[in-house]
């Protein structure tokens, strides 16, 4: 069965196995048997029935290597940002900022889709994502930072590495399994959130506002959904991971598994800066 997570069903592997008339376990997207399930290991293929492996295959260190590499993209951007802008002691700093934001949110939101929907995926439109991601995330954080002051751009990192590491523990110790309704929930959740933040963004346009991602009630409530989404899609992500390194998919398919966690860690963060910004005012 196919993964339901956008992410990850466009490459061939990522979801349950089926059989063929063989008996041997096969995955979406190519019928081929995988290594270790019956085949002579010359005929090992990731692609049709004739075609010889080209590339090493993906394991936990390629996914931990390209992670690293696309999270340190993100914090340079996100630093260089902030340095590059100007300090806020008036309104009218205010204007490099939001721009800033708006930009990189927007060409983050772009290269999402286009990494999520994307049949082979590109290293370097997942780089590009993590670059505007960054420059999104430098300008909100040195926003909430100057307003609400208190390290809060601080505790979000922190708390969202917490919740990475709590989260993998979890997986792992609980060995959590993944059922079908669950990441049916989890993405239809997710484009919910999405949707609703769209809805927000054009009746800000036109200053209205429903306040679902302010700083009053709605807000918390809209920032404690939005956190435990978040730590849902990880646990996607983790098993999403585990399928591609048991179906040994080709190893630049660990640049697609770093865009997901990449997308789950900003959700988390950002959710939690607005949480702790809410909590800071009271």
């Amino acid at each position: 069965m196919q993964s339901n997570n956008p992410v990850f069903r466009r490459a061939e592997g990522f979801g349950q196995p089926s059989h063929n008339a063989y008996g041997n376990a096969t995955y979406g997207g190519n019928g081929a048997a995988y290594a270790g399930y019956g085949q002579d290991p010359s005929q090992w293929s990731t692609g049709g029935p004739q075609a010889p492996i080209t590339s090493a295959p993906m394991t936990i260190d390629s996914v931990v290597q390209k992670g690293a590499i696309t999270l340190g993209v993100v914090f340079l951007a996100a630093i260089a940002t902030w340095i590059m802008t100007p300090d806020i002691d008036s309104t009218a700093n205010l204007a490099p900022l939001y721009l800033a934001a708006t930009v990189g949110s927007g060409a983050a939101f772009i290269l999402s889709l286009v990494n999520s929907f994307k049949r082979v995926v590109s290293p370097a439109l997942v780089l590009a994502f993590a670059v505007a991601e960054g420059v999104a995330l430098g300008a909100l954080s040195k926003t909430f930072d100057a307003v609400f002051g208190g390290g809060i751009v601080v505790q979000a990192v922190i708390g969202t590495f917490a919740a990475f590491a709590g989260t993998l523990a979890a997986y792992k110790f609980f060995n959590i399994k993944v059922g079908n309704k669950f990441r049916t929930f989890v993405i239809a959740a997710m484009f919910g959130m999405v949707g609703l933040s769209l809805m927000e963004l054009v009746l800000g346009f036109f200053g209205a506002s429903f306040g679902l991602f302010g700083f009053g009630t709605l807000g918390l409530i809209t920032a404690i959904i939005g956190l435990a989404l978040g730590v849902f899609m990880l646990i996607l992500d983790f098993d999403q991971i585990e399928q591609g390194v048991r179906a040994q998919l080709p190893e630049r398919e660990s640049w697609r598994a770093v865009f997901g966690l990449t997308v789950s860690l900003v959700w988390i963060y950002t959710n939690l800066l607005r949480l702790l910004a809410i909590f800071q005012q009271d």
